[in-house]
């Protein structure tokens, strides 16, 4: 199969609302030209006859288009219009991305032999590292450009919890949902939490949405996950082995790991992620901040390849191709089946049922302040930071949602015009405008 264009990416976008143009955003690019030729010719006009009576004498004495026509030949307009258009040199075209092989990092992975990066004069080697570990220290030490990383690591990083604070931004969403609870088939018939006791549950990172759902999960069951239960980390592509070996009872992972565990008849899903949040964030994609700040044009070049994979990913119709692009070992390495029942949410559940939830992942790329919020609710919850957390601040300093809204607006992408709103976990309302109350509110939490 040609990698060319496997399916049309300008399908994911808006269509173009004049119909002269193949996408929405090639349509505002005509509309931004025409305004940029309009101000350089307004401001030349203006520069050649400064009083208003005698511009207007000259404009009528020879029309408009012959004056344009004789400025135009001592005016070189195409090469001020080119400079006015201009989005700037890239500062650095070679980088290097780190991914870890699951379902969530599908738009940096679908940008590469989409063509995305290329077309935005970006040459960008694929990284695909082994753990969340491994990816956070090549990030710290300057290895990686950018990385695919689960949600909270920016946030952790940035506030120096975890390991050497450095300031890292996210850039997008990359997956919402995308996760489910998965246990061994012996569990089959003892699917109540609350005989969970004892249970050794592998999660893929302590910074990760995977801890922070399963700890509530546990926690809302009366179960502290701390004491009652083992929570190991385990990398995901160890994650199916550990429970064949029996060395853990299950885990809250990302996909595909979920689907591969029943692909292998050695796991079932006992539940879906987004049936404890639906709608919640599970990777993001993060970038270092002071490359934002050294490579603006490289950085923006960046936002774009990626918001358009997002965008092309976010498309149903294109789940199954999606499966057969990212199934190759130099990305997810897996069974083309695997990622068509996680993709188009069509899938055996280890139970003998196949269930159909189209939302069982998406490709929502905005990255939310209220859910910067959450997350570092939850990491007040656990200890993992004490005393007074500033919120606010380091929401909107790691997340950088007036850039995303500004791409996307630029894209043809319609983004939210809200910054925050409330969700809702298990049923428990969360506010973003209260959060403290909300972070001390719980039964169970560490002491």
């Amino acid at each position: 199969m040609s990698l060319e264009n496997p399916f049309d990416p300008d399908v994911a976008l808006n269509a173009c609302s004049c119909g002269g143009h193949a996408s929405q955003a090639e349509h505002e690019q005509a509309g931004l030209e025409a305004m940029n030729r309009r101000v350089i010719q307004s401001t030349v006009m203006r520069a050649l006859f400064p009083r208003d009576a005698e511009r207007r004498h000259f404009l009528r004495s020879v029309g408009a288009s012959t004056a344009w026509a004789a400025v135009s030949s001592l005016i070189p307009f195409g090469a001020l219009e080119a400079m006015a258009q201009d989005k700037g040199s890239l500062e650095k075209k070679d980088l290097k991305i780190g991914f870890i092989p699951i379902t969530c990092a599908s738009p940096l992975i679908m940008a590469d032999p989409l063509g995305f990066y290329k077309k935005e004069g970006l040459n960008v080697s694929m990284m695909k590292t082994a753990g969340w570990a491994l990816i956070r220290d090549k990030m710290l030490n300057r290895e990686y450009d950018a990385s695919h990383m689960l949600a909270p690591m920016p946030l952790a990083i940035s506030m120096g919890v975890g390991s050497t604070a450095m300031p890292t931004n996210v850039m997008t969403i990359q997956n919402v949902n995308g996760q489910a609870i998965t246990l061994a088939l012996k569990h089959k018939n003892n699917r109540d939490p609350k005989n969970w006791k004892g249970f050794k549950l592998a999660i893929p990172f302590e910074f990760s949405m995977h801890n922070f759902l399963l700890r509530y999960y546990l926690a809302e069951h009366g179960l502290n996950p701390d004491t009652d239960v083992q929570l190991r980390v385990v990398p995901p592509p160890e994650m199916v082995a550990n429970l064949r070996a029996g060395n853990i009872d299950g885990f809250l992972a990302p996909d595909p790991v979920n689907q591969r565990a029943v692909f292998d008849e050695v796991g079932f899903i006992h539940m879906l992620s987004r049936d404890i949040w639906d709608g919640h964030p599970c990777c993001s994609f993060a970038i270092p901040a002071d490359f934002v700040r050294q490579n603006p044009n490289s950085f923006a070049a960046l936002y774009r390849a990626i918001l358009k994979a997002a965008a092309t990913a976010r498309d149903p119709k294109n789940r199954p191709i999606m499966a057969e692009v990212l199934a190759p070992a130099n990305y997810l390495n897996q069974p083309k089946a695997v990622l068509e029942q996680v993709l188009t949410g069509k899938f055996a559940d280890g139970l003998g049922n196949v269930k159909t939830v189209p939302e069982r992942v998406d490709y929502d790329p905005f990255p939310w302040y209220s859910m910067a919020y959450w997350i570092m609710s939850q990491m007040k919850r656990w200890g993992y930071v004490k005393g007074e957390v500033r919120y606010k601040d380091i929401a909107e300093k790691v997340y950088l949602l007036t850039d995303a809204r500004k791409y996307m607006t630029e894209l043809g992408m319609a983004p939210p015009k809200e910054n925050s709103r409330k969700i809702k976990v298990m049923g428990r309302e969360f506010d973003p405008a209260r959060v403290e109350a909300y972070a001390e509110s719980f039964a169970i939490k560490k002491a």
